[in-house]
């Protein structure tokens, strides 16, 4: 496994390890203790996700607040997205800076997007399985999300979509109004 720091330190970009020959491939895509050692930290995952969605899909900036606060390891595994994760931790020296990373079946690369911080991803194939281990459940008295376009972030989003978005996100607030951690 190779572990790649992004421009936000706590991120991390997870390339496995892969077997390929004639008949396809093989790869481990978790082992507890190799990603503990990855990220430096004790991580306890208590669910799994799983979402399709069809070109353009734009889903986010999620996160939840304390004390039901995420942390998530996500991959593609049909497919290709644009994966997004900002820092909103007001303490941090990052806050409000934000990192992307393309996320496909082809290239198997993985993103640790700790708490703290907001998620999101646009599809851009035809269509996109992506699945997501969480460290906390779904809670959503805490849930929280910020505008994907809120200038205030400025996230490059690949400009030759249009975004397709859901009524809940298009209704998202601004960044500067956001709850964020301490």
């Amino acid at each position: 496994m190779k572990v790649t720091d992004t421009r936000l330190s706590e991120v991390k970009v997870i390339e496995p390890r892969v077997f390929e020959d004639e008949r396809g491939f093989f790869f481990e895509s978790f082992n507890q203790q190799r990603f503990e050692d990855a990220v430096g930290c004790s991580v306890s995952f208590v669910q799994d996700n799983h979402s399709k969605s069809t070109q353009g899909v734009l889903r986010g900036l999620h996160y939840q607040l304390p004390p039901k606060a995420q942390g998530k390891l996500v991959r593609v595994v049909q497919g290709e997205v644009f994966d997004v994760a900002v820092d909103i931790r007001q303490s941090s020296p990052t806050f409000g800076q934000w990192v992307g990373e393309k996320l496909s079946a082809e290239n198997k690369k993985q993103l640790w997007i700790p708490a703290g911080f907001a998620h999101g991803f646009l599809t851009l194939s035809e269509v996109a399985e992506f699945l997501y281990k969480t460290t906390d459940d779904y809670a959503p008295e805490y849930e929280n999300s910020i505008h994907w376009k809120d200038d205030s972030i400025g996230i490059k989003w690949p400009d030759d979509l249009l975004p397709v978005v859901s009524k809940k996100d298009l209704g998202a607030g601004q960044f500067k109004d956001a709850v964020v951690f301490e």
